[in-house]
């Protein structure tokens, strides 16, 4: 089956290999085409880029219907940004810890919360009492939400079982969902060093994530990357190294939480260790971010979690100022219900002041990189051979992704070649 869309408003292509970092990230010229463009889809994947009017002398217009296996599609006007990747989420989940908004207004922080009984052991316990079933349902409905939201592609991280069989139950469900139609595709993460188990203390912890976790999620295959919450009071810098060097050792990448209440030494770490995306990363210096970007490591800032936390955000423009290249992601889980990044767009343009061009690259290229689309192919960005995975907007406008906070402005999204009406 070929489609053939036509008549396009501008087109937010944001073509090219690699990240985009420093004064790249605003220059609309390169990134933007102008209206009138159209799109050619074969097998889910983009087959060329032309002129509307070059493609309807070729294909015909919308109502020509002599060839069935040919669908032509006017989008009359409508501007057209690629499909939005989320590359760090906590998908899988159950339990509500909405208790907690009470305390932090109370002045708690965060590691008072969870003496308190809050916070990661909270959902824990509630996560190891949900059956199979109920954690998928979950799942589905919180991508089938994200890909409302115009996200095509998600890291999805275990980390709320705690234990090795909790760890690869989670690993399997993601891998369920990986393998269901009509959703955003996924890149699994093990994060079974996301905090100490009730009961253990962290040396005990440790062995036993390397002498029985790691090994079993290895066996098992389903997750691509590794992660550890490095931060003062969970996993310091001796114990991410040890986890993360035997992970590598397995064949698993590399992904760190670094840096999100103070700094900690995690970027330092990250770069040392060249990870794929340090993430977090609020409390991060300068001369540690340029020792990250000398790396090859990723930024990767999760705005909406200081906004649920009633924390200040980091300088966005002033990482892009040092040329350090950077992305966004939602990081959804109990603490941050947030799967839009539509939302996130909003909170760096209208309350951040950082340009729209900078926060889509930040949403959809940069993080391609560092978590790729399972087919191998290029997807954050629409060019011949990437993945057909695109929003079409509600306006005619590409600036206006940004601006509906409450309700994303996409009508349909591309999924891997597939129009899906919203």
């Amino acid at each position: 089956m070929r489609t053939v869309y036509l008549d396009l408003g501008p087109l937010a292509h944001l073509s090219g290999k690699g990240v985009v970092s420093g004064k790249e990230m605003t220059n609309t010229e390169q990134f933007i085409t102008p209206d009138g463009m159209g799109i050619v889809v074969e097998n889910g994947c983009i087959e060329s880029i032309q002129h509307s009017e070059e493609l309807r002398e070729e294909y015909g217009g919308p109502l020509d219907d002599k060839n069935p296996s040919l669908e032509v599609i006017s989008l009359h006007g409508r501007a057209v940004i690629p499909g939005f990747v989320d590359g760090h989420t906590h998908l899988l989940w159950a339990g509500d810890r909405s208790r907690e908004l009470s305390w932090k207004r109370a002045g708690k922080t965060y590691q008072q919360i969870s003496t308190m009984g809050g916070g990661i052991q909270d959902t824990v316990r509630s996560t190891q009492q949900a059956s199979d079933d109920q954690l998928l349902q979950l799942g589905y409905q919180r991508m089938r939400t994200a890909l409302r939201s115009g996200t095509t592609h998600m890291e999805a991280k275990s980390g709320y079982g705690l234990n090795t069989e909790s760890e690869l139950r989670l690993l399997e469900i993601s891998n369920e969902l990986q393998n269901m139609v009509h959703l955003p595709s996924l890149d699994i993460t093990w994060l079974g060093a996301h905090d100490i188990p009730a009961g253990m203390n962290s040396k005990a912890y440790l062995d036993e994530i390397l002498s029985d976790q790691l090994p079993n999620v290895l066996e098992q295959g389903f997750a691509r990357s590794a992660d550890v919450f490095c931060e003062p009071g969970w996993f310091d810098t001796e114990e991410s190294e040890q986890i993360l060097v035997a992970s590598r050792k397995g064949g698993l990448e590399l992904r760190m939480h670094v840096d999100e209440f103070q700094d900690g030494g995690g970027g330092e770490l990250a770069a040392e260790l060249n990870v794929d995306s340090a993430d977090h990363s609020h409390y991060t210096s300068d001369e540690t971010r340029l020792s990250m970007k000398d790396a090859g490591v990723m930024t990767g800032f999760l705005p909406g979690t200081p906004y649920s936390m009633g924390d200040k955000w980091p300088d966005f423009n002033h990482v892009t100022e040092l040329d350090v290249p950077w992305s966004i992601a939602t990081d959804f889980n109990p603490n941050c219900k947030i799967l839009s990044p539509t939302f996130l767009g909003s909170l760096l343009v209208q309350r951040c002041s950082v340009d729209p061009l900078s926060a889509l690259l930040a949403v959809t290229r940069n993080p391609s990189e560092t978590t790729p689309h399972p087919t191998g192919k290029a997807h954050g960005r629409i060019e011949v051979g990437a993945v057909a995975n695109f929003n079409v907007l509600s306006t005619p406008y590409w600036e206006s992704w940004c601006l509906q906070p409450a309700h994303p402005p996409i009508e349909s999204t591309c999924l891997n070649g597939k129009l899906i009406y919203h």
